[in-house]
């Protein structure tokens, strides 16, 4: 195995722990999956009642787990979690869903639910056998663990890593019904970013009462401005998994509708969680150096102006323009140009760290890029972008690309 790269440099830095959640118990373990002296195995078990949303890759080569969590997600119950990192059980065939059938009996065998009671995901590499007798005798002791604190969550978080660089994890508070209720998430992802549901893996833990579809609405709003609005590469993931699990333990009364006005604050607070992972993910982008928050406005819509922040995102010249604090804002400009969006060429313009070096399509004369520059080689670097005078606007993030990528990649599999 390839030694893990040093921890990002736009890691947070003393992040507060995370919260524990009522109903959720976890354990972890080091079933040698892939990786050597390090957690790799997640075990989740959650309180009676628990209901369940989730938004899965829209990959067209999906893992062996997404294709079960699609039919388990149906019933809209939610006991129990299994995670392993290392291998994806990805195009295996009919080994790859043998594998996802043993390891959800084994579960059932040891908490005592239905199989569609039972999520499963996988990351890592992709066409390896998953080598699931590994995971089966680890879980009768990981079920003999079971821990419901904050240290536990922790290690949750670190046993989902692959090539991530450190844990990551957020959490909030918010009242509903009169309830206090919290709502905390873990997520690993690092490369192979970028929209089409989700970024690598991200599972939410909430002790408030919701019922599955009004979850799953929420869900998919909060995932649509957070994790649709990242990328690092630009890559899809075949295993793309976001699951949020609500165990009803705070005991407030369950919301009818996603509407429901007594779900403002709850809604704020997971939108919150979900933004705060997604950015985490970004700030672990393989090699990255530089976290990048691109604003576009002006779009004839909002849809409209996200094509346009990703297809500036997604672009390598862009990218590395950034890395090497390049005030070429004629790259930004080829990015509009190319996202197959309505402009208005006579009111585009560019500005870096809120220094403008295009205005109404033409370049800012007698600029000087002393400031520009000095923005551009720092950790935390904005873009905006005005793009016509529609009412359309977004903001996505992404980092710069950097040889580490190369790196990291190149020996994926050494």
């Amino acid at each position: 195995m390839p030694e893990r790269p040093p921890v990002s440099p736009l890691a947070p830095v003393d992040p507060k722990p995370p919260l524990a959640v009522s109903g959720v118990r976890l354990a972890t373990a080091a079933a040698e999956i892939r990786y050597r002296g390090r957690p790799d195995l997640l075990l989740a078990e959650f309180a009676a009642e628990t209901t369940v949303a989730g938004v899965l890759t829209r990959s067209a080569a999906p893992g062996h787990p997404v294709t079960w969590c699609r039919q388990a997600l149906v019933s809209g119950r939610g006991r129990a979690l299994v995670v392993n990192a290392g291998n994806a059980n990805v195009c295996r065939g009919a080994e790859g869903d043998e594998a996802v059938r043993r390891e959800v009996a084994a579960i059932v065998g040891l908490i005592g639910c239905g199989a569609d009671d039972v999520f499963v995901a996988s990351t890592g590499v992709i066409g390896e056998r998953l080598p699931v007798e590994k995971i089966e005798a680890a879980l009768p002791q990981l079920a003999a663990d079971f821990a419901g604190d904050a240290a536990a969550m922790t290690a949750a978080a670190r046993a989902i890593m692959t090539t991530d660089t450190f844990p990551k994890w957020a959490s909030r508070e918010a009242t509903l019904g009169g309830r206090k209720v919290t709502v905390t998430g873990i997520a690993k992802g690092s490369g192979m970013v970028a929209p089409d549901l989700a970024t690598m893996l991200a599972f939410v833990f909430t002790d408030a009462a919701v019922p599955a579809p009004v979850l799953q609405a929420l869900l998919e709003r909060g995932c649509d401005r957070s994790f649709n609005a990242t990328t690092v590469d630009g890559d899809t993931s075949t295993s793309d998994t976001l699951l949020l699990f609500a165990t009803a333990e705070a005991g407030n009364a369950p919301p009818a509708s996603a509407d429901d006005p007594a779900l403002a604050g709850f809604a704020a607070a997971l939108d919150a969680v979900l933004s705060d992972l997604a950015q985490l993910v970004v700030r672990d982008g393989e090699g990255a150096q530089k976290f990048v928050e691109i604003g576009i406005e002006g779009a004839v819509d909002d849809a409209a102006a996200r094509r346009i922040g990703l297809t500036i995102a997604n672009s390598p010249l862009v990218k590395t323009a950034i890395a090497g604090a390049d005030a070429n804002w004629g790259r930004i400009v080829m990015a509009v140009g190319k996202a197959g969006e309505v402009i208005e060429l006579e009111r585009l313009a560019v500005a870096f760290g809120g220094h403008w070096l295009a205005r109404d399509g033409a370049a800012v004369p007698d600029l000087d890029e002393t400031p520009v520059t000095a923005h551009l080689e720092g950790r935390e670097i904005r873009i905006d972008v005005t793009v016509g005078g529609g009412p359309g606007r977004a903001v996505v993030w992404t980092c710069d690309l950097t040889h580490g990528y190369i790196d990291i990649n190149a020996d994926y599999r050494s």
